[in-house]
């Protein structure tokens, strides 16, 4: 407790925000997530914009911060919720908008809030913070290179069998947010679409039961078999690569291979494990080899 006092007087001497609207990340799990800037705004603003006043007012309860005035905003919210808060900008007031857990905006409302700030020439500002997509790129031990961020994926099997199909020609890696009770139908459809593809689920980010499974998705699906899985969840999806060969000689692989007698389809599937390619590409590529 004082600690947080010893923040609320640096506040009051140090801080001098200007009206607008603040991005404020809370944490995933761990509360010592929050950073000391966030806890500034939060204790400086006139105006928490949130998606649950019951869930941001036990965050404000623990650190013993008092807000005046909260407003609801969430993908329930009217354009007058939205021009309510824009006046409220607009007057001078400091507003400061969070998630239920994590970075606001990231699967969650919030960019039409801030489009309508940018066209009206209103302060905003991101703070940097908790979220989950970035610690579930570090913890699967893929490449950190290049990654697309694609939310929640369908509940709807022939729509989620859709979306995992288009995977097939991603190069980059892809990070998605599952829910615990979806997760295992989710692997079944990657087992049938991409069964050699790398996977990583990452679940309980930051909490106490912090846990993560690696491997293909039948390898995965061995690993959690018999648990109880349970809480938020993160899917990470190792991407192919074209036909380049940057770390194998491709070709001498391919000639090998097929001299020890390997068959073509074969020979595909083995090379495709080890360099991380897909086998299509690789069948692809042997026939040219071959055909030489």
């Amino acid at each position: 407790m004082d600690q947080i006092n010893a923040l609320k007087i640096r506040n009051k001497e140090e801080s001098a925000l200007c009206s607008g609207l603040y991005l404020v990340p809370t944490p995933i799990g761990n509360l010592r997530d929050i950073t000391l800037r966030a806890l500034d705004v939060l204790n400086a603003c006139d105006v928490l914009v949130c998606e649950d006043a019951r869930v941001s007012g036990k965050l404000l309860k623990i650190f013993d911060i008092k807000v005046p005035k909260k407003v609801t905003y969430n993908d329930h919210a009217d354009d007058e919720v939205k021009a309510y808060i824009l006046s409220l900008i607009a007057d001078g007031k400091i507003v400061a908008m969070v998630s239920d857990a994590g970075t606001p905006m990231i699967s969650d409302p919030g960019y039409k809030l801030v489009r309508s700030c940018v066209e009206n020439n209103f302060y905003v500002t991101a703070l940097p913070g908790a979220n989950a997509v970035l610690p579930a790129l570090q913890l699967s031990g893929f490449s950190t290179n290049s990654f697309v961020f694609f939310g929640f994926l369908s509940s709807k099997y022939n729509q989620l069998k859709n979306e995992v199909n288009k995977l097939n020609d991603i190069n980059n890696v892809s990070v998605f947010y599952e829910s615990p009770k979806r997760i295992e139908k989710t692997l079944l459809v990657f087992n049938e679409v991409m069964p050699d593809r790398k996977l990583a689920v990452i679940r309980e980010i930051s909490k106490m039961f912090e846990e993560v499974y690696r491997g293909t998705s039948s390898e995965i699906l061995a690993q959690m078999a018999g648990k109880s899985v349970k809480g938020e969840i993160a899917l990470v999806v190792d991407g192919c690569s074209d036909v380049q060969g940057e770390d194998y000689d491709l070709d001498q692989m391919i000639l090998q291979a097929h001299k020890a007698g390997e068959k073509l389809k074969d020979l595909s599937a083995s090379i495709a494990s080890i360099v991380g390619m897909k086998k299509k590409d690789i069948y692809n590529h042997a026939l040219q080899i071959l055909e030489k």
